[in-house]
């Protein structure tokens, strides 16, 4: 597995036990950092957690607008932040090109969530990543 690609493994894992556990992303965040009973944070997953948790509502409402037939707090939590990172990485992350940051979601979702979840994560982010150019303008 590359190095990003952990990276982002390692950036859902905090967002999904920041939701499981009611506590903030960079709480989470930090006590990882700290601890040395989990695996390290690569500097790239923090990036991600931070980006997340400091654009989460314009994020959560480009999901909202783009995702047809689930809320965002009705999707599947792995989905959920799947979501939210390839939506950082669309708009806010100028070193990955749109194609690999939706690749890249999309088979953390083949490999971590439920059958239907990379093609739901795949026409989400492929919405998204039409109008980047101009949302990445109006940021």
């Amino acid at each position: 597995m590359r190095a990003r690609t952990k990276a982002r493994k390692r950036a859902l894992d905090i967002l999904f036990e920041s939701e499981a556990r009611g506590e903030a992303p960079l709480e989470v965040l930090a006590a990882r950092r700290e601890t040395d009973d989990a695996p390290p944070v690569q500097d790239y997953a923090a990036r991600l957690v931070e980006g997340v948790a400091t654009h989460r509502e314009r994020i959560d409402q480009l999901i909202a607008e783009h995702a047809e037939g689930w809320s965002v707090d009705r999707m599947p939590a792995v989905d959920r932040g799947l979501l939210r990172i390839g939506v950082y990485e669309l708009l806010w992350v100028d070193d990955v090109d749109d194609p690999v940051a939706i690749t890249e979601a999309v088979e953390l979702a083949r490999t971590l969530s439920t059958d239907d979840s990379p093609r739901y994560v795949n026409g989400v982010l492929g919405q998204i990543s039409d109008i980047a150019e101009h949302l990445r303008a109006t940021l």
